[in-house]
C-alpha cells in the first residue's frame, strides 16, 4: 500500500534523505522553504515556513498515514552567552513549530498512523553548551509520550534522537578534517553519523515492521548515550 507521507522540512540533511528512502514506496508531501535540491526525487513541494505559516491553507492530502517533523536548530554555547531570545528561538523552531503543525493535521491523521519526531543525544546525557538546545529537544519528548498515550491505540508517536549527524545543520561543527575525526572518535562506533542512518530509523518507524512500537525515543547515536568505551 503507498501511503502519504508528510515531511516537515525535507529539502537538506535528513529531511531530504528520509524524502529519499520513502519516495520510491509512498506518496512524499514535503512542506518546506524551498525546493532547491528535490528536483530529482519524485515527491510533493509545498512551499511552507512552519513559523510563518500554517498547513490548513496548503494543499495536503486529506488522509496522511505518516507524519515527519524535521525542523530543528543547533546553538552550542555556555549558558552565560545566549540571551533568553536564543532559548525562546529554539522553542519556537523545535517544540512550538511542532505543537501548531500537529494541531493542524490531527483531523487529517489515519487511524494506525505514525508520527516521528526528532530529539538529541544530548536531552537524555547531560552535555555542556547544550543547554538551549536540550531544554527544547526534552519538551519535544515529553509532548510525544503524552500524545502517544493520549492518541492510543489510534495513532502511534515515537521520537529519534540522534548525535551528531553530517548535515548542513552541523557545518560548523564538522569543518575540517581535525575536527570532524575528534567527533568520530567521541562515539564508541568511532564515526559521525550520516543522513541516511537516521532516515532508516524514520522508514522503520513509520513503517508495519514497528506497529507494537509508541511513546519510544529511540537513540541513532553511534552508542555515544549508553556505552562508555573510551
Amino acid at each position: 500500500m503507498r501511503k502519504n507521507i508528510l515531511l516537515i522540512g525535507g529539502s537538506y540533511g535528513i529531511g531530504y534523505s528520509i524524502a529519499e528512502l520513502l519516495s520510491k514506496d509512498h506518496n512524499v508531501f514535503v512542506c518546506s522553504r524551498t525546493s532547491e535540491g528535490l528536483e530529482n526525487l519524485d515527491v510533493q513541494h509545498i512551499r511552507f515556513d512552519v513559523l510563518a505559516d500554517t498547513l490548513v491553507q496548503q494543499q495536503i492530502p486529506s488522509e496522511i498515514h505518516g507524519f515527519v517533523y524535521c525542523p530543528g536548530s543547533i546553538n552550542l554555547k555556555p549558558l552565560k552567552m545566549m540571551g533568553l531570545e536564543v532559548f525562546q528561538k529554539d522553542m519556537e523552531v523545535n517544540f512550538f513549530g511542532l505543537v501548531k503543525t500537529v494541531r493542524e493535521i490531527m483531523p487529517k491523521m489515519a487511524k494506525g498512523a505514525s508520527m516521528v519526531f526528532f530529539s538529541t543525544v544530548a536531552t537524555g546525557t547531560g552535555m555542556p553548551f547544550h543547554t538551549s538546545v536540550a531544554a527544547a529537544k526534552g519538551a519535544v519528548e515529553g509532548f510525544a509520550r503524552s500524545l502517544a498515550a493520549e492518541y492510543a491505540p489510534d495513532l502511534r508517536v515515537n521520537v529519534i534522537a540522534p548525535s551528531l549527524v553530517d548535515t548542513p545543520l552541523a557545518g560548523r561543527l564538522l569543518s575540517n578534517d581535525k575536527k570532524r575525526e575528534l567527533m568520530a572518535l567521541r562515539h564508541p562506533l568511532k564515526r559521525i553519523g550520516s543522513p541516511r542512518d537516521i532516515a532508516k530509523c524514520a522508514r522503520f518507524l513509520l513503517g508495519e515492521d514497528s506497529d507494537w512500537m509508541s511513546g519510544e525515543v529511540v537513540g541513532v547515536d553511534g552508542g555515544l548515550s549508553n556505552l562508555n568505551v573510551n
